[in-house]
């Protein structure tokens, strides 16, 4: 049963260059999107040939496997399940046989109207094999392709039919490589070229940088990108006035070094500490951050106040995100293996601990916990991210209000829970400014309970059917 939060890569190189050894040094730029189970498919000029697996990229791959994976049209995926899964069904990449049609697809998201979808093509006379919503998204595409479509009719169709998430890679059995993003465009997409003459399309511009390549621009909403023999093509299907990325990308999930829309990640954090610091400052002796996403804003709010930072917590590398590990026993435990406190920096010290969000409160208890028995007087805990208070239909690891700590407790609550002798968070109004795309290019629906997805969607029926999905 699968929510994702992933990461994806598609390669095309026009020398004819075999592209899976670079497929797979991408990932390793995107794997903190997915630490669970990766792939990575490619066209070999007869059929479609890859690899996917549980396990992180390093697990999965080794340059045995990769010889194997032969072509210059390829893709990759990374993934993060939340709960136990079938992996063989949920895995990504995901490939499509049927007759003359083959294709194989990785998408980044969920699709919000997943339930409809299914009854609609399963009306239509279509079969399904498994239970997730990357088989409803390649099945919509096949449709068209079977009734003597193109490609770009059929993500069209796609556009049509479909709400919510869905950043996508895609290689036919023709050896072309397709990028698209939905209409909306909740999770980032974009693409530059490598000077050899190679495109990448990623979820990230640091899969870009880290080929080599320079980044070109973000793919627009609503847009597809077709890559083949004959060159680059561009087409954007559907415009809308409302676009509505995730405002966790500039929060949480993307690298402090990758750009997205024009916009600096790692100086989107800092200017977030800024925000906040105005907000709710906090008469400390230092500022320590959570590591690692809690640190650029720390840097930024410390520099507002005039405040020292330091490392009081230290990170155990090789302990994952706990924010999107699966099951909140496996994140408890977590938690007591990734940090440690340096008691040299802690102790008889007040302290504001910045971190990116608060999502459930257990980590941040622990967190405070940890910092209080090593000494520290007083900590002040400062989010970056305002409360969540609405569930996430759109991919993120918070699909029910139950999970979340903020919609049924105030501040004064939540503090006392963490255990903090204060707790301050950002505004919405300071993560807009911060971030700078504007309200109408953001979605808040976790903050605002307000959903930017254009069809009229049974939440209660929707949150029931999140398992049933990957």
């Amino acid at each position: 049963m699968l929510k994702e939060r992933c990461g994806v890569l598609g390669l095309y190189d026009f020398e004819g260059n075999t592209v899976s050894a670079r497929v797979c040094e991408g990932l390793y730029s995107l794997q903190h999107r997915g630490q669970e189970a990766c792939g990575a498919y490619s066209f070999n000029g007869r059929e479609l040939v890859g690899l996917k697996g549980p396990g992180m990229v390093s697990q999965v791959f080794d340059p045995s496997s990769l010889a194997n994976i032969t072509g210059n049209a390829g893709i990759g995926h990374v993934m993060y399940p939340t709960t136990s899964i079938d992996m063989v069904e949920s895995c990504q990449p995901f490939v499509f046989k049927s007759g003359e049609i083959q294709f194989t697809l990785a998408f980044n998201g969920t699709i919000s109207n997943f339930v409809e979808a299914r009854k609609n093509l399963e009306s239509k006379g279509v079969q399904f094999t498994g239970r997730t919503d990357t088989e409803v998204l390649a099945q919509q595409i096949a449709t068209r392709i079977e009734r003597g479509g193109t490609y770009f009719e059929a993500f069209e169709d796609c556009f049509k039919e479909l709400d919510g998430a869905y950043s996508m890679v895609l290689v036919t059995g023709q050896g072309d490589l397709y990028g698209v993003r939905d209409p909306v465009g909740f999770r980032p997409l974009c693409f530059g070229r490598i000077p050899e003459d190679t495109i990448v399309i990623a979820s990230e511009s640091v899969a870009i940088e880290t080929l080599g390549g320079e980044l070109e621009r973000d793919v627009h909403p609503g847009e597809v990108i077709r890559v083949s023999k004959d060159g680059v093509e561009k087409r954007r299907l559907l415009s809308l006035e409302r676009h509505a990325l995730c405002m966790f990308e500039y929060v949480y999930f993307a690298r402090p070094d990758s750009n997205i829309q024009g916009k600096n990640v790692y100086e989107t954090r800092v200017r977030l500490g800024r925000s906040l610091a105005r907000t709710h400052p906090a008469d400390v002796d230092i500022v320590i951050p959570v590591p690692d996403s809690g640190r650029s804003a720390a840097f930024g709010y410390a520099e507002e106040l005039g405040c020292p930072t330091g490392e009081g917590l230290i990170k155990n590398r090789y302990i994952g995100r706990t924010f999107i590990q699966p099951g909140q026993r496996t994140r408890e435990y977590s938690v007591k293996l990734k940090l440690n406190p340096v008691r040299q920096v802690v102790k008889d010290k007040k302290i504001a601990l910045i971190d990116d969000s608060i999502v459930r409160g257990t980590t941040m208890r622990r967190t405070v916990r940890l910092l209080k028995a090593t000494g520290a007087r007083e900590v002040h805990v400062r989010p970056s991210c305002p409360p969540l208070i609405s569930p996430c239909y759109m991919g993120i690891d918070f699909p029910t209000k139950e999970e979340l700590i903020a919609p049924n407790r105030t501040v004064g609550e939540i503090a006392n829970f963490i255990e903090a002798d204060s707790l301050g968070y950002q505004t919405i109004e300071g993560l807009v400014s911060s971030i700078g795309l504007g309200k109408c290019e953001l979605c808040l629906a976790c903050l605002t309970g307000d959903y930017p997805l254009r069809k009229k969607i049974d939440l209660e029926l929707m949150e029931s059917t999140l398992g049933d999905r990957g």
